[in-house]
């Protein structure tokens, strides 16, 4: 019987979610599988995002829900918030999680070390606490991205998201730096969890990137939800005192806080992986240069998730993934299509968006385009009180009005849209919605109900 050449057949860098897909699929197929992850298994999104980001937005909800159940005719007395037993009770559930995540991979025979590792060459890498060198055939990069936060004297005093999750007190002031989703989203936890919350971004317009209505709905989300949004402004220096912590501004201004969140971005984390002793070529960003199956300029390394910096959510690292297993591993090249891929932003109530926004699509198609909206009070929220609002926007192109894009703000968003979601990847028309009937009483009939927004043709909307 022959040696093996290689350690491995597969090396996985990175127990996140793309990571431990591919890595649990190749060793399935009977593959020799080591993986290296620095941090718990299950990645930013198990360990410090998505899920225990959303647990935060479910606690900040309830607050919400009983403050407002008294319209409803509930006494709600007496009710308090312990930020302490919200903040174990998460902890406990990831630490469960990330359990899972590693049996997943040590029960399919896959190798767990739990350490940092990094390329010593095209087909070695080193695993820092040990010292120890392995070897693989191919080589899978799925480190994820990290936290970026400017360069501006007192930056130390900030915590960043990584750190929202494990904070010993519920502060009493917060002020959140920055304009995206992750921004957004503490503002409105930490907010609806009764912390008086200042929300500071450089631009205009909150989640740049988004449909312009939408930006405009959730600047007035954020406000509805008590939070104090200023625009146009940059931290310019972070200030211990004894009462906390004052932050100046380029314009002048100055605010004090109990606690800075710097949510200024996340950044594919390359910088210590020895990606030029291997010959992996990256981008100015610091991402991974990868082709549509994930192949770096290294012929036997890949790289998946946001480390590429192409489409950064968990369930296109986990497709990406598994695209990699078909591609290398199964003589089938698949690659994973990035296009039409429903996401949502959890502030409080949520967005959900799939498809193109509409300044996009008359950048695209110019007057071939025919916009539907609407925005009304929710059903629930009118016994309530609450002010929030619901919007949507179906975006169409074409006589035959193929639906490009569906943007929705408020209660249940992110559920609607994965639905349709659906609708927009099978190429459905604006007539193939009007004749789905609608179920009543629900927020979710209007989407099959729009009616056509006047608009200027020459308007761009940005």
């Amino acid at each position: 019987m022959s040696k093996r050449k290689y350690d491995y057949d597969l090396f996985v860098i990175g127990a996140g979610s793309g990571g431990v897909r591919a890595g649990r699929l190749a060793a399935q197929l009977g593959k020799c599988v080591g993986v290296a992850e620095e941090s718990l298994p299950g990645g930013t999104c198990v360990v410090r995002g998505c899920v225990p980001k959303k647990f935060l937005v479910y606690g900040a909800d309830f607050g919400e829900a009983i403050e407002k159940a008294k319209g409803y005719g509930w006494s709600t007395e007496n009710v308090s918030f312990d930020w302490t037993v919200l903040r174990d009770s998460v902890q406990k559930e990831v630490n469960r999680l990330s359990g899972i995540y590693s049996t997943i991979l040590e029960k399919n025979g896959a190798e767990l070390h739990r350490e940092r590792a990094e390329l010593v060459d095209a087909h070695t890498v080193r695993l820092c606490t040990s010292g120890e060198t392995k070897t693989a055939e191919t080589i899978l990069i799925a480190v994820g991205g990290s936290p970026w936060t400017p360069d501006i004297k007192g930056i130390e005093h900030a915590i960043v998201s990584d750190d929202v999750f494990l904070l010993p007190e519920q502060p009493k002031r917060m002020l959140v730096i920055g304009g995206g989703y992750i921004a957004c989203e503490f503002a409105g936890v930490f907010a609806g969890l009764g912390t008086d919350v200042i929300q500071a971004y450089r631009g205009g317009r909150l989640l740049n990137g988004f449909d312009a209505e939408v930006r405009d709905e959730v600047g007035q989300v954020q406000i509805r939800n008590g939070i104090d949004t200023r625009f146009n402004i940059s931290p310019t220096e972070i200030r211990k005192t004894d009462g906390g912590y004052i932050v100046s501004f380029n314009d002048g201004s100055k605010i004090g806080t109990d606690c800075v969140l710097m949510a200024t971005g996340r950044r594919p984390k390359t910088d210590t992986l020895g990606l030029d002793a291997a010959g992996v070529d990256v981008e100015s960003s610091g991402a991974i240069t990868v082709d549509e199956f994930s192949r770096t300029s290294q012929p036997n390394i890949y790289a998946v998730g946001d480390v590429t910096n192409r489409v950064n959510l968990t369930p296109v690292a986990i497709r990406e993934g598994a695209a990699f297993i078909e591609t290398v591993f199964k003589d089938n090249p698949t690659a994973f299509d990035h296009d039409d891929i429903a996401s949502a932003v959890f502030t409080r109530p949520p967005v959900g968006t799939c498809g193109v926004s509409e300044g996009e699509a008359r950048r695209r198609y110019g007057d071939d385009v025919t916009v539907y909206t609407t925005q009304f009070r929710p059903m629930k929220n009118v016994l309530s009180g609450s002010e929030h609002r619901c919007f949507m926007k179906v975006i169409t192109k074409g006589k035959q009005e193929t639906v490009i894009g569906v943007h929705l703000v408020g209660d249940d968003s992110a559920e609607m849209i994965q639905m349709v979601g659906i609708a927009i990847k099978a190429k459905l028309t604006k007539a193939d919605f009007d004749a789905t009937c609608a179920v009543h009483p629900t927020i979710a009939e209007e989407i099959v109900t729009l009616k056509p927004r006047e608009l200027n043709k020459t308007t761009v909307v940005t």
